[in-house]
C-alpha cells in the first residue's frame, strides 16, 4: 500500500516543477529584466531631404539667383521629466525642408524596458505618479518602438496626422501601459 502512495506523490511534484519552469519562463520573457542592465544608445543626426541637382544652364544664358535650401524648423519643444523611471532629455517637433515631420529626442536618457514606444499625445503631462496612466486614456499616436534608451534619434510623423491636436510626447511602456517619462510641447 505504501509503494501505490510513492507513485501518486511522485507525479504530483513533476506536475509543480513543470509548473514552476513554466512560470518562471512567462515571468522573464514578460518583464524582460535583463533590460534594466542593457543600454542602447542611437546617435542620429537630424535628416535633412537632398534635393536632386538643377541642370546647369546653358552656356552664355543668365543664371538664376539661387535661394537657400530651406532648412528645418523646430514647431514645438519641451524637456522630458520622470514618470516610471528617471527619464531625462530634449523633444522637439520639427518640420522638415521638404514639408514632412519628425518628433526628435536629443540626450535621452532613460532605463530600458519591454515594449516601449514613443507616443505624440494630448494629454497633460503630470509630475510623478500622477502622470503614470494619462497617456492611454486620450489620443495618441504611436510613432514606433523606441530605437535606444539613450542618445538622439528621430520618429517620423504620419503626414495624415493634424499635429494641432497633440500636445506632448511620451516614452510608453505598452506591456505595461505606463509612461516611463514625457515632455509637454510648447509652440516655438
Amino acid at each position: 500500500m505504501a509503494r501505490g502512495r510513492k507513485w501518486l506523490g511522485r507525479p504530483l511534484v513533476i506536475g509543480v516543477l513543470v509548473a514552476a519552469v513554466a512560470g518562471a519562463g512567462l515571468g522573464l520573457y514578460w518583464f524582460q529584466p535583463w533590460k534594466l542592465w542593457q543600454d542602447e544608445t542611437v546617435r542620429e543626426a537630424l535628416p535633412s531631404v537632398v534635393t536632386p541637382a538643377s541642370t546647369p544652364p546653358p552656356a552664355g544664358a543668365p543664371s538664376a539667383s539661387s535661394s537657400p535650401p530651406p532648412r528645418p524648423r523646430t514647431l514645438a519643444d519641451g524637456e522630458l521629466i520622470s514618470h516610471e523611471h528617471a527619464t531625462s532629455g530634449r523633444v522637439m517637433l520639427v518640420r522638415l525642408a521638404d514639408g514632412s515631420h519628425v518628433v526628435r529626442l536629443e540626450d535621452l536618457d532613460t532605463s530600458n524596458g519591454p515594449d516601449l514606444r514613443v507616443l505624440l499625445t494630448d494629454a497633460p503631462v503630470r509630475e510623478g505618479r500622477a502622470g503614470w496612466h494619462v497617456f492611454d486614456d486620450g489620443a495618441h499616436v504611436s510613432l514606433g518602438k523606441l530605437k535606444g534608451n539613450k542618445g538622439s534619434q528621430n520618429y517620423t510623423v504620419p503626414a495624415d496626422v493634424d499635429l494641432s491636436r497633440y500636445t506632448s510626447v511620451s516614452i510608453w511602456c505598452d506591456r505595461f501601459d505606463v509612461s516611463f517619462g514625457a515632455a509637454e510641447l510648447a509652440r516655438v
